[in-house]
């Protein structure tokens, strides 16, 4: 009986020698070890990590060397600002979207930029809700692009937002965040809702938070009336209801469709060896045990399948969500320069028409042409956020002083600042409301538009949008002393603008002699690459405003 217990023994000591043999053989480590230096976005570290971990084990030889991977976690804005630095510290790059890829190809910093090879996972960006509000989120908001519009709109002061409160994430900063931009944009687009864009971006820029986690916690917080939605990728609600399971969010899905973070992979090393190891690498992220632990970890796969950790019962719909056509390069490109144009800061110097005919009634509204500028003007004020610089200046005739037809009624400056104690916006307010009509006073607007256009073209902010704002009945100049005559202010304005420092003339009227005076308005306000708007009531000023905001986009060439 010894013998053949022998005999299998040896055998077994012969097969595990072989084996041993064939093993090293195939995992020869003799070298040392051959470092392959990931980053990747911190939403996708942790599951990076692990699938290192494993291939790490496994012993990936690489001409007599086993490679090592260790994966860091940076966002992507970071890495794509190191690599136009040409200070990339990093071998392989797995980014959270290809949208960022092609938002860099399309800068001269970033045309030198390795080709994408591929994605291991995706993410579809949706709305966001706390669990325990979601049900009553149903009758102010349904889940869409539309919507979502509507409600963060600052001009539509009766709609969703009302209720609601849109929270966002910096386009320029992260990929979820220009994700949600651009599907928002392209449905304003298709349904010809672009101020209404336009609105929204203004009030968007004032909600953002710092990343997804931070937005997915205030959306669980109470504050105020308005039920909070935000904006984010359907991983970080994953994420999120992992670390802080008793204050859960679900996810709402946009009817028209979304766009995905699609995490791609772009290897970034010259060096032929480690070329060689980052090339395994990647392959060994398409391995099933990769998937497994993406899909674990609240990813889908590149097909849109999900795993269990995207159940209905955990706040999800596992079917995979409709698709809209990604985006080119071009479009990403103008998008982020739009919220950059948009969210420039203000410098606004106002000047109000306090001529004698701004003391008439106009029919049908039950209020004066003052009256009725005034709230054009404290609506108007309601639209700029707290960073601004205003200022407010009165017009007519021999308003301070024999011959000055102007006077200073707010310094311009920011709105936050205080002014003899009292913050210049809450001056502001009070000073339209306060404001009378001079009863026997002319309109001299070209002297006064003339001073103010050289103090703002001297006083120019590179890091603002610099305006001269005209509220008037549109009764043009009437002047009995004399002063700057028509054309002597045209040819002015046209010798003194600058594209390169532009300061452009945004002028609304209101009142039955506004149409008489329109091509006269519009001469001025074309000079300076502005516009002249008529307002036939009160409610068209919010777009009035709105139209202003969005000739930013195309300055200085609006016209060209």
């Amino acid at each position: 009986m010894l013998v053949p217990l022998a005999g299998a023994v040896a055998l077994a000591v012969l097969l595990g020698v072989a084996a041993f043999v064939i093993f090293n053989r195939d995992h020869d480590c003799s070298g040392g070890k051959l470092p392959l230096r990931v980053v990747a976005t911190p939403d996708i570290q942790p599951a990076l990590n692990k699938i290192a971990g494993n291939y790490n084990k496994a012993m990936h030889p690489i001409d007599g060397k086993c490679v090592e991977v260790t994966v860091a976690g940076e966002s992507a804005a970071r890495t794509a600002n190191a690599l136009a630095a040409g200070k990339a510290a990093a071998d392989f790059w797995v980014a959270d979207s290809s949208l960022l890829m092609e938002s860099m190809r399309d800068n001269p910093s970033g045309a030198a930029l390795p080709q994408v090879e591929g994605s291991i996972a995706t993410s579809p960006v949706v709305l966001a809700a706390a669990k325990a509000s979601a049900s009553k989120l149903s009758g102010a908001l349904q889940p869409s692009w539309e919507a979502m519009i509507s409600a963060a709109n600052v001009a539509n002061v009766d709609g969703p937002g009302k209720k609601v409160r849109v929270l966002a994430l910096d386009p320029q900063k992260n990929s979820a965040g220009l994700a949600a931009l651009l599907a928002a944009a392209g449905t304003a687009k298709e349904s010809g809702e672009d101020k209404a864009l336009v609105g929204a971006l203004k009030e968007l820029s004032g909600q953002l938070a710092p990343d997804s986690a931070a937005l997915l916690a205030s959306l669980t917080v109470k504050s105020g009336t308005k039920m909070p939605v935000g904006v984010t990728s359907e991983q970080a609600i994953y994420a999120h209801n992992t670390r802080k399971p008793e204050a859960p969010v679900v996810a709402l899905y946009p009817k028209e469709g979304t766009l995905s973070l699609d995490y791609p992979v772009t290897i970034l090393t010259k060096d032929p060896e480690v070329l060689k190891a980052a090339t395994d690498f990647k392959q060994d992220l398409t391995s099933e045990s990769a998937k497994r632990i993406l899909r674990d970890a609240g990813f889908r796969g590149t097909d849109g399948l999900a795993g269990d950790a995207l159940s209905e019962e955990k706040g999800f719909t596992a079917e995979t969500p409709a698709a809209l056509d990604p985006p080119d390069g071009a479009t990403v490109t103008r998008m982020v320069q739009t919220w950059t144009r948009l969210n420039l800061g203000t410098r606004l110097l106002t000047l109000l028409d306090v001529s004698g005919t701004m003391a008439l009634p106009v029919p049908g509204t039950g209020m004066t042409r003052m009256q009725a500028i005034n709230k054009i003007a404290t609506e108007g004020l309601e639209l700029f956020p707290a960073g601004s610089e205003m200022g407010l200046w009165t017009f007519s005739t021999h308003l301070d002083g024999q011959g000055k037809d102007w006077k200073e009624l707010v310094s311009l400056g920011p709105l936050t600042e205080s002014t003899d104690g009292t913050l210049r916006k809450e001056l502001l307010v009070k000073t339209f409301t306060q404001i009378q009509a001079k009863a026997t006073g002319d309109t001299g607007l070209n002297d006064t538009v003339k001073a103010a256009y050289t103090q703002l073209t001297e006083d120019f902010k590179q890091d603002k949008v610099n305006t001269l704002l005209i509220l008037t009945d549109g009764a043009g100049n009437d002047d009995p002393d004399g002063g700057v005559g028509n054309a002597e202010l045209l040819r002015f304005l046209k010798e003194t603008y600058d594209p390169k420092r532009p300061v452009s003339i945004l002028l609304i009227a209101f009142g039955p002699d506004a149409e008489k005076g329109r091509q006269r308005m519009q001469a001025l306000a074309k000079a300076t690459g502005g516009e002249a708007y008529i307002a036939e009531n009160i409610l068209q000023v919010r777009d009035f405003f709105l139209q202003g905001m969005e000739r930013r986009l195309c300055m200085p060439d609006c016209d060209g």
